[in-house]
């Protein structure tokens, strides 16, 4: 009869809790959004060579850069830097920008105005406060690869 009791009491738990698969569920935050550069890691990979990476931290004023990706899938970077002749933080560069998003492929690909080759990027990594981007460069030869790894902080508005 103990048997029994505990036969059922474990199929009691299997039912009450069923087959729960956390994967199922997994809800990716949004690209849209603004999102502060707080660091970046540029690899280099040359044939039949090791890669070499470099951690570049960005700098008080450059950390006033921000990257707004719009729901119509129009954008806008803005890179801030020190004045050489002022010494004050200002804006190195203003672009807009038009993007794709694949959720599934994790790609991306940005349009800079008056840019003809997009610049093509892979969400590493994507979460309600952090972004990490790996945007591919173009290098003039063809035996040596270079990604640009930058991790963002969303700013919430």
């Amino acid at each position: 009869m103990k048997k029994l009791a505990l036969l059922f009491t474990g199929l009691s738990l299997l039912v009450a809790t069923g087959c729960n698969d956390d994967n199922d569920n997994v809800m990716e935050a949004p690209l849209v959004g603004v999102w502060q550069p707080i660091k970046e890691v540029v690899t280099t990979v040359e044939v039949d060579e090791q890669p070499v990476s470099d951690v570049i931290t960005y700098s008080t004023c450059q950390k006033e850069s921000r990257w707004r990706f719009n729901t119509d899938v129009k954008g806008k970077r803005t890179d801030w830097d020190e004045n050489v002749t002022t010494g004050q933080c200002a804006i190195a560069s203003d672009k807009n920008f038009t993007y794709t998003y694949d959720k599934d492929s994790k790609a991306v690909q940005i349009k800079y105005q008056g840019i003809v080759e997009p610049a093509n990027a892979k969400v590493i990594s994507l979460d309600d406060t952090t972004l990490n981007l790996a945007v591919r460069e173009e290098t003039q030869d063809p035996t040596v690869f270079k990604t640009r790894t930058y991790t963002f902080k969303r700013i919430v508005q």
